[in-house]
């Protein structure tokens, strides 16, 4: 069923846009266009005049069921007639038992305690204040993080402060955030064996910071939005024996890798290994609501709570929401009654077959795949609002940034709807 708008309506919606909503990493003065969408069902997003565009993106990586999910849209309508909200201080309900239930059995070993909250920055925020309360519960002052270039944790300023220094989003705010400790990226791609040349400066850094570093906060396996890098699972392994060797906590951020999106449960999976503190977040929900987590071990919690405060000094207002919570039930135990994995392996593929030809093109720097991801790097930054024009003319939606241009669609998607939004988006990029 169409929803198409009057050309007026079209005009009248986009020009108070334009005038008084700031979209994120956009400017007020001169905003690049804002594609107005009235609808969306599976893979596609239905513009207001009727255009029908296959998603690239999943809502920025968390519609792995695509939209409009009968089984999704039935959790939030059952849990609606019950209870939509109610505070997480001093009550609980049944969607967030169910939830946390879900998600013990599922995480890596030994993250047995569950702390709510209601988007991935925060479960950063509240990830990082875990690691700073752990050590000051003993008495003891590490008020240093450890971390690597080129990765994304976030837009609060606990979160901004790990992201790449230099070419991250952030890097404007570098004097009035706190300033931690960052080893060079990892140099394995995924694809080949580690070396221990490889975390040679980690190393090194942790040797010389050990007795300040609270934590090491990585993502795991997938360099997000710092710079959609894939590296080897031996560099991770290692990581934790590091940790260990330091007595350093080991926080893993899998907010964009969480849930199947690289090709197993959870991305730390690539290396056999479990974290002491967890976050999660985008595909928590399937994309209905924001929601997010930060598991930790009892090690963690049991040290925190014997500390001064003796409780972790955090609590949002919408923590543990029950129609998130109750939606993410949902989604959880359908992604897990399917056979996720060959569909995610279905997805890499096809991927791989139709962005091979991209390699062989004249700016392209590097061609990547792993999972339900795939990148094609450029050698230049490519003009965002001119590229993401010809992409809606020709049916797709993918939101490039830099010099990056990837996909990450809904697992939902077809073998054909697939090829033709990987093929279309290597069609383009060839000619820019």
């Amino acid at each position: 069923m169409t929803l198409r708008m009057k050309q007026t309506d079209i005009d009248s919606l986009l020009a108070f846009d334009h005038q008084h909503l700031w979209h994120p990493y956009a400017s007020m003065d001169q905003p690049p266009p804002a594609y107005p969408v009235v609808a969306a069902d599976g893979v596609f997003l239905e513009l207001a005049d009727g255009r029908r565009l296959i998603d690239g993106m999943s809502s920025w990586w968390s519609a792995i069921h695509g939209y409009n999910h009968p089984v999704l849209n039935q959790a939030a309508i059952a849990q609606l007639g019950q209870l939509s909200h109610v505070m997480f201080g001093g009550i609980t309900h049944p969607a967030a038992v169910r939830l946390g239930e879900q998600l013990l059995a599922i995480c890596p070993a030994g993250l047995n305690r569950i702390f709510y909250s209601d988007s991935g920055s925060v479960a950063v925020e509240v990830a990082i204040k875990m690691a700073f309360q752990f050590w000051l519960s003993q008495g003891v002052q590490r008020p240093k993080l450890l971390t690597v270039r080129s990765g994304y944790h976030g837009d609060t300023f606990a979160a901004m402060s790990v992201c790449d220094p230099v070419n991250g989003m952030h890097h404007l705010f570098r004097g009035v955030m706190a300033q931690h400790v960052f080893a060079e990226a990892p140099a394995c791609r995924f694809d080949e064996a580690f070396e221990e040349h490889h975390i040679a400066d980690l190393k090194s850094l942790l040797q010389q910071h050990a007795g300040d570093i609270a934590a090491v906060i990585i993502e795991p396996i997938v360099q997000g939005a710092g710079g959609m890098r894939f590296y080897a699972p031996g560099y991770l392994r290692r990581l934790r024996q590091l940790c260990d060797q330091y007595d350093v906590l080991l926080i893993l951020d899998e907010i964009a890798t969480g849930f199947g999106r690289s090709g197993t449960l959870f991305a730390c999976e690539h290396a056999d290994i479990a974290p002491d503190i967890m976050c999660i977040g985008k595909a928590l929900t399937g994309g209905y609501l924001s929601l997010a987590a930060t598991l930790c071990t009892d090690r963690v919690s049991d040290t925190i709570c014997a500390g001064e405060a003796g409780v972790l000094m955090h609590g949002p207002t919408f923590m543990g929401n029950p129609l998130a919570c109750a939606i993410a039930c949902a989604s959880i135990k359908l992604l897990l009654s399917q056979d996720w994995q060959g569909n995610i392996r279905r997805i890499e593929t096809i991927l791989r077959q139709q962005l091979a030809p991209a390699r062989d093109m004249a700016g392209v720097f590097d061609v990547r795949v792993l999972g339900a991801i795939g990148v094609i790097e450029m050698d230049h930054e490519v003009a965002m609002v001119e590229i993401q024009r010809r992409f809606v003319e020709a049916g797709i939606w993918i939101r490039p940034f830099g010099k990056l241009v990837y996909i990450m669609p809904p697992y939902v998607i077809s073998d054909e709807e697939l090829i033709t939004l990987s093929s279309t988006m290597v069609r383009i990029v060839s000619t820019v």
